[in-house]
C-alpha cells in the first residue's frame, strides 16, 4: 500500500495548477477590466483582487512542487 493512500499525483498536480493559474488570471483580468467597466474599485475590492493574484501564484507554484516532486519522490 502506497505511503499517502491512492492520491492521484498527476490530477492533483494538473488541477492544482489549472486553479493557481485561475485565481491568478481572475485577480488580474479584474484588477484590470474591474475599474474600466464598473470604475474605481473600493479599498476591498483591490485587496481581494491583490490577494487573489498572490494565493494563484502560490498554490500554482507549491501544487506543482508538492504534488509533481516531493510526494512521488516519499513513496
Amino acid at each position: 500500500m502506497a505511503r499517502y493512500g491512492d492520491l492521484d499525483y498527476g490530477w492533483l498536480t494538473k488541477h492544482g495548477f489549472g486553479l493557481g493559474v485561475a485565481l491568478f488570471a481572475l485577480g488580474a483580468l479584474g484588477a484590470i477590466a474591474g475599474p474600466a467597466l464598473f470604475g474605481p474599485l473600493p479599498g476591498w475590492g483591490k485587496t481581494l483582487l491583490a490577494d487573489s493574484e498572490i494565493a494563484g501564484i502560490i498554490i500554482a507554484f507549491l501544487s506543482v512542487v508538492l504534488f509533481g516532486i516531493v510526494l512521488p519522490l516519499t513513496e
